[in-house]
C-alpha cells in the first residue's frame, strides 16, 4: 500500500497575532487501496509574515583567498530553549521573503539591513531545501552574493528589530569557516550548507 492522500478531522491554529502560529491538524492517512490508518495529531508551525527565507554566502576575493561574511547575532530560543545555553549564533545573513518579494531582491534588501552592504551581482546557489521539514513547511533559497575586495560597508540599516542590535559581523577566509563548522564553532545547518555549496561553485 502506498500513502495516496490525507483526511482532515480537525485543523485549528493556535497563537493568531504573533510572528509564529502553530497549525494544529488531526488526520487519518489516506491509502491507495482506499484503507485508512487511526486518527493522529500533527502540529507544524507557520510565518504569516512570509514563508520562506534566502540565505545569502555574501563572498570576496581579497589577497588570494575567498572570504564569506558571517555574522554573530542573538537567537533567543538558543537562550531559553536548551540547558546549554548560547547567547549568539554564528551564522550566514539569512532574511524572510515577504509575500511579492522577488529572491534577487530580498537578497540586496538583507545585504543592506543586515550587513549595510551594497551588492549588486548575486546568483543562485543550487535548488531551495526544506531545513526542518516535521515542524515547517519552509524552503531555504541559497545565494551566492560576490562583492568587490574594497565595497564599503555602511552601518547596517537594521529592519526594526530590537534583536538585531548588538550583532558582530566577520570577513573570514572560506577554508577557516568550514573548519569552524566542523569544529562545532558554527552549528547552524543553513550556514555549513551554504559554505560548502559556495566552495563547489568556485573555480
Amino acid at each position: 500500500m502506498n500513502v495516496a492522500s490525507y483526511e482532515v478531522l480537525g485543523d485549528e491554529r493556535v497563537g493568531q497575532g504573533g510572528h509564529l502560529v502553530i497549525r494544529r491538524l488531526k488526520l487519518k492517512l489516506v491509502f491507495d487501496d482506499g484503507s485508512r490508518t487511526g486518527t493522529g495529531s500533527w502540529d507544524f508551525v507557520e510565518r504569516p509574515m512570509g514563508l520562506d527565507a534566502v540565505v545569502l554566502a555574501i563572498w570576496r576575493r581579497r589577497l588570494g583567498s575567498i572570504e564569506v561574511l558571517l555574522r554573530s547575532g542573538v537567537r533567543v530560543p538558543l537562550w531559553f530553549g536548551r540547558d546549554d545555553k548560547r547567547l549568539l549564533s554564528t551564522e550566514l545573513i539569512a532574511g524572510i521573503v515577504e509575500p511579492g518579494d522577488e529572491l534577487p531582491a530580498r537578497a540586496i534588501a538583507e545585504a543592506r539591513e543586515e550587513a549595510g552592504l551594497l551588492i549588486a551581482n548575486v546568483e543562485m546557489l543550487g535548488p531551495p531545501m526544506f531545513p526542518t521539514p516535521g515542524m515547517c513547511a519552509e524552503l531555504f533559497h541559497f545565494l551566492s552574493c560576490e562583492v568587490a575586495a574594497d565595497a564599503p560597508m555602511q552601518p547596517p540599516d537594521g529592519d526594526g528589530s530590537v534583536f538585531e542590535q548588538g550583532a558582530q559581523l566577520e570577513w573570514v577566509a572560506l577554508d577557516e569557516a568550514l573548519l569552524r563548522c566542523f569544529r562545532g564553532e558554527i552549528q547552524d545547518l543553513k550556514t555549513e550548507l551554504g559554505l560548502r555549496r559556495l566552495k563547489e561553485s568556485l573555480p
